[in-house]
């Protein structure tokens, strides 16, 4: 087993990805060879559009879901490699992603599907709908993704997904859209296209594509009685991800429209009680003092049945509707208010910025300070037959015994612990610790980062 142990300052290294291409969709027996062609063709173009993203957070020890940031004083922590997925939207180096993807994480890379691999830093993210962009700098232009619209979107579509599928590579599966709209409590605003395309944990912030290659929506979450994929897929519209990239890039955040209520999707008791046949509304639950709807003079009770010419659907539906529309707009809404329609002229403010930097705004995280020790934190003693004896460890190699491991140390980061043999550094065999040091300290005044 080999480990690179940092030496004091950062290098940089090279990953290579396989590509794993496999059949779209299944074709019928007379279907003609230069379909499957156009197929795998279509698959080929769009790979250097994909990236696979690695991230690097600190956690609690005693459970990945605490970050360092929230730990108790003198709580030790780990570092934890997280994967995901995500496109390139922007020739200039601006890549989507998934929030959660890079949430807590200080270092990222992006790799592509030709191996180049790149680091990369966060540009803006809205926190609330999981969407991040990144950015990455390799002096010319890439290649880009095309948007589709996932309103023409149907149940039956055929599409596929490319990603990094439990961080193994770059990986391409395929489906079909089982479900459009699905709510499954994630966000205020769930939209989500469900499909029967392989998606796992590492796929989140890739694309699913249509079968014209225009990206349709944004990998993001699965429900699975496993920690594999069941084949229930979820993936934000395009129509939304990119109503959210195009904010953030224009304002560096969302900017919403603001109406100043909360409301709540009309049941079915609900709509009986007030006489009512169809639940395809939303109910008023509060009214925010001095918002505008307030000011239009919007009620508790009241039932919404138009917003600016639309009819939402459910209560979602009207959130996401009233977010998209442009702060300082006019708008009627139509309501019922016992028994009788009324319509209320209203004008949207922005979304208060207040709001959004304690709900939304990305968490900005600094990379931590790591201690490395001239002897980087090891403390070894010379491998003995009696030391050999007690560790019941064979006879063969020199080396040195690693004995104690300091904590919060680039080594104990990296996994060295207490048994381990060190049998050389770089290429220079060692029996003691002077000659580790030594070599250690070689490897610094030839201005390398790292020794093996």
């Amino acid at each position: 087993m080999h480990w690179c142990l940092e030496l004091g300052r950062r290098g940089r290294g090279l990953t290579r990805l396989a590509a794993v291409l496999v059949l779209l969709w299944p074709l019928g027996a007379a279907a003609d060879e230069l379909v499957m062609t156009d197929h795998a063709g279509l698959i080929r173009s769009l790979l250097p559009t994909v990236v696979n993203i690695t991230a690097k957070a600190e956690v609690a020890d005693e459970t990945s879901a605490v970050t360092a940031a929230a730990a108790q004083p003198g709580q030790s922590y780990r570092v934890m490699t997280l994967a995901g997925s995500g496109f390139v939207v922007d020739p200039a180096g601006v890549i989507v992603t998934n929030w959660h993807v890079v949430n807590g994480a200080f270092e990222i890379y992006v790799t592509f599907s030709d191996g180049t691999r790149a680091k990369a830093e966060v540009l803006n993210a809205a926190r609330i709908v999981d969407i991040a962009l990144l950015k990455v700098s390799l002096g010319h232009q890439l290649a880009a993704v095309r948007w589709g619209d996932s309103e023409k979107v149907q149940i039956g579509d055929p599409v596929f997904a490319i990603g990094n599928p439990l961080g193994v590579g770059m990986s391409v599966s395929s489906g079909i859209v089982s479900a459009l709209n699905r709510n499954i409590m994630d966000t205020p605003y769930d939209d989500f296209i469900q499909t029967d395309a392989a998606i796992n944990h590492g796929n989140s912030g890739g694309p699913l594509f249509d079968m014209k290659g225009e990206v349709i929506g944004v990998n993001t979450a699965l429900i699975s009685t496993t920690t594999a994929s069941a084949g229930l897929g979820f993936a934000i519209p395009a129509n939304d991800a990119r109503f959210v990239v195009e904010r953030l890039q224009h304002y560096g955040w969302v900017r919403p429209a603001w109406l100043g209520v909360k409301v709540q999707q009309l049941t079915p008791e609900m709509a009986t009680a007030l006489g009512m046949d169809d639940t395809r509304s939303s109910i008023v639950a509060w009214v925010i003092d001095g918002g505008p709807a307030a000011k239009a003079g919007l009620k508790v009770g009241d039932v919404i049945l138009r917003f600016g010419g639309k009819s939402p659907s459910d209560e979602r539906a009207l959130l996401r509707t009233i977010a998209a529309t442009m702060p300082g707009t006019p708008v009627t809404i139509t309501i019922l208010r016992k028994g009788k329609q009324m319509e209320l002229p209203v004008t949207l403010t922005e979304w208060p910025k207040t709001q959004w930097e304690e709900r939304d705004a990305p968490t900005r995280v600094t990379a931590p300070r790591w201690n490395v020790p001239p002897d980087l934190g090891l403390t070894v003693e010379p491998l003995t037959d009696a030391l050999r004896a007690k560790n019941e460890l064979p006879r063969g190699p020199r080396g040195v015994l690693v004995s104690g491991v300091a904590q919060d140390t680039d080594a104990a980061r990296r996994g060295l612990s207490i048994g381990d043999v060190i049998i050389q550094v770089g290429d220079v065999p060692v029996s003691n610790e002077e000659e580790m040091i030594r070599e250690n300290e070689r490897a610094r005044a030839e201005g390398r980062s790292y020794a093996m």
